[in-house]
């Protein structure tokens, strides 16, 4: 019998009994004898029978499919990440028999997303992308639908999965004021972003607690892309200050870029950190100061609370504390 071909009706015909009794002896739910069951896992284990994914899909009226949600407008500096939490989730769901589903998001078109919910194509949801006004998670609240977001949500009610950005972008702050670096200056993004708020919140707890004020001249952020660093660094040379905080290293390459092309030496000119280190910012001269998080490990764990979720079981929300402060070059 070809292990390739053996279906529920070949171990019900093997055996002469019922497909319902096969069912029930492979799930363990309803009542089958004991020796009836012991037949049928030796039979399929010899055989090496596995249940078909539609016809247990129908049964359960689940899909084993997962989907995950990335934002449309993602850059350079967003792919690494995502591709790291998406290793960490596929190594979960490859070893329960569910497969991932990805939806893009533009803007405030969720049309995609709706047609995985609505079509019934997936079992839960994993945002990948917390908003201030965060579209995306309103509908699926409403959905009923299981779901997780990776990223600190203001909504109590959301199950979310984060890094303890606050608490990583706070230490390195810390870690360059106690270095007597008080002018501090800070690029960010997008404010709808709530990572982008976050990053915020740590840098001025820093401040706060090593007694200082904080200077809101020096904070720029909603800078979209590139093209904005080199006019703030202008404004930045005229007001004195001996370091920058970038939110991303996309922007810290950006100021180190515009910084050679204007002789402005890091780090005897200028000192340069980053909230975020990735694979753009190998081989950059000097090296940058910047924080690592384990990203790999927030797939897992997103992917992980989600299927438990689906399961029915109780879940919470988490905060990874799995960052490293990494001094370099960039702000000796």
């Amino acid at each position: 019998m070809s292990d390739e071909k053996i279906t529920i009706d070949d171990v019900a015909r093997a055996l002469g009994i019922s497909k319902t009794t096969v069912s029930r002896a492979i799930s363990g739910k309803g009542r089958v004898g004991s020796s009836t069951r012991d037949k049928v896992m030796e039979f399929i284990e010899k055989y090496n029978y596995r249940p078909n994914v539609s016809a247990k899909a129908l049964a359960s009226q689940r899909t084993y499919n997962i989907g995950v949600v990335w934002p449309d407008d993602y850059n350079a500096v967003d792919l690494p990440f995502f591709q790291r939490c998406m290793i960490g989730m596929n190594e979960v769901t490859a070893g329960n028999g569910v497969d991932i589903i990805v939806s893009l998001i533009n803007g405030d078109d969720i049309s995609g997303l709706k047609r995985l919910v609505e079509n019934r194509k997936v079992d839960g949801i994993i945002l990948t992308r917390t908003l201030v006004d965060d579209i995306p998670a309103a509908y699926l609240k409403k959905s009923g639908l299981p779901f997780v977001v990776v990223g600190k949500s203001n909504d109590p009610d959301l199950i979310s999965v984060d890094n303890d950005n606050f608490a990583a972008c706070k230490e390195l702050t810390s870690i360059l004021i106690a270095k007597g670096l008080k002018r501090l200056a800070l690029i960010g993004g997008s404010t709808n972003h709530i990572i982008t708020l976050t990053r915020l919140e740590g840098y001025e707890a820093a401040f706060k607690e090593a007694g200082l004020s904080i200077n809101k001249s020096l904070i720029y952020l909603d800078v979209e892309g590139t093209q904005k660093i080199a006019s703030i660094l202008e404004d930045l040379r005229k007001k004195n200050i001996d370091g920058v905080i970038c939110m991303d290293d996309s922007m810290a390459g950006a100021v180190i870029a515009r910084c050679r092309e204007k002789k402005i030496r890091i780090p005897e000119d200028l000192r340069v950190a980053s909230f975020y280190n990735s694979s753009l910012l190998e081989g950059t001269v000097p090296s940058v100061t910047s924080l690592n998080f384990n990203d790999r490990e927030l797939g897992t764990v997103a992917a992980k609370t989600l299927l438990s979720m689906i399961e029915g079981e109780e879940v919470s929300s988490q905060k990874l504390k799995n960052y490293e402060v990494v001094l370099k070059d960039s702000t000796k």
